[in-house]
């Protein structure tokens, strides 16, 4: 609305008007953390490095150390901030491998919400509160369940390795779609197995007979499908080792 209108006094031209200061949220590790993972969903694991979290918030990369010594430390928060959206039940070893299907199931969902995460936990033991929370559910479950506590390790560090490593290999393929100009897994799929089964078709019949008759059993499953067989692999062979 026009000043004339309602009596108020214009600007004069010479004065430039001033905008609102933008006031900088306090920096700390908390902060620190949450932008660095807002990095890597976006740009993945390669595009985060302590100079890029600085530039996110508007600071110089050394203020950045007086919270997280490293970008190594910076990746264990990160990933320990990760595992605390995995939800846990409470314990229940009559139903053991109920609940360690839905604890594989609940990470395999959060991982895949931060696909690159999994490149940062393949590097580090895990030490993070949420790691160690993580940790004392399955271990525990397993020996209350009746393994004994070698095994129970034995097979957590399997499971364990499984999740993550199934993470990973998904990660791979994030960065192999955003580089093929692809943002829907789904099409990505179909687009990775056709590449996939246009090859073996081209493999010499008499040498190769499995794998060429059989390439649409090969390509069937998808990503989620091969990780609920390999889970239901694991978990039985868990169970033919308790008491």
């Amino acid at each position: 609305m026009d000043p004339k209108e309602t009596g108020g006094v214009p600007v004069p031209p010479w004065r430039k008007s001033r905008k609102p200061a933008q006031v900088k949220r306090q920096l700390s590790q908390e902060l620190i953390v949450e932008t660095g993972l807002r990095i890597l969903d976006a740009e993945g694991l390669d595009g985060l490095s302590m100079r890029r979290v600085a530039q996110e918030l508007d600071t110089g990369p050394a203020s950045l150390y007086a919270h997280v010594a490293n970008k190594d430390e910076l990746l264990e928060l990160i990933y320990d901030r990760v595992l605390g959206e995995i939800e846990l039940p409470e314990r229940d070893p009559g139903r053991w491998k109920e609940q360690l299907r839905g604890y594989a199931t609940e990470a395999h969902r959060v991982f895949a919400a931060h696909a690159d995460v999994a490149r940062a936990a393949l590097a580090n033991v895990p030490t993070g509160e949420n790691s160690v929370r993580v940790g004392e559910f399955v271990f525990g479950l397993l020996i209350e369940a009746g393994m004994t506590p070698r095994e129970a390790s034995l097979a957590m560090d399997r499971l364990s390795l499984y999740v993550v490593g199934d993470a990973y290999e998904g990660s791979l393929h994030y960065a192999r779609m955003r580089a093929a100009g692809l943002t829907d897994p789904g099409e990505y799929f179909e687009y990775f197995a056709g590449q996939i089964a246009a090859y073996y078709r081209e493999l010499p019949l008499s040498r190769f007979p499995h794998l060429v008759k059989y390439i649409d059993e090969l390509i069937a499953d998808n990503g989620e499908d091969r990780f609920a067989y390999g889970l239901e692999l694991l978990l039985d062979g868990i169970e033919a080792r308790m008491p």
